[in-house]
């Protein structure tokens, strides 16, 4: 049974910086991609970073560009998510999420933490 649990929530003023963590359990995580999404109240989940299992090329949302960073520790099976000079609209839950390496589809979801940030 895959399990993704997501902590590093909370409130934070506007320029300041979270890390986000998820820890994944169930399964060898190898040829995985991990990413992070992010839903804000009314709006669908959209994809904010991603990385693969060599850690090489992640890729990001252009909204968080020069501003987060993604990490993940292949032998301790957890994903980071390093969050500076944050603005109101990174408000949102944040999702760890794991999908294939040779799908396009996130299968497994962690509950989510919420970010928030005030102005």
């Amino acid at each position: 049974q895959v399990q993704l649990v997501e902590s590093g929530g909370g409130l934070v003023p506007a320029g300041g910086s979270l890390r986000l963590s998820c820890a994944a359990s169930g399964r060898s995580f190898s040829n995985y991609v991990m990413g992070w999404f992010r839903q804000a109240p009314g709006q669908e989940r959209e994809f904010v970073a991603a990385i693969t299992w060599s850690g090489r090329n992640p890729s990001y949302a252009d909204s968080v560009k020069g501003r987060f960073t993604i990490s993940r520790d292949n032998a301790k099976n957890t994903l980071s998510l390093q969050m500076n000079s944050l603005k109101p609209e990174d408000t949102a839950v944040y999702y760890c999420g794991v999908r294939w390496t040779g799908s396009s589809r996130y299968d497994y979801w962690g509950q989510g933490t919420q970010v928030t940030v005030s102005a």
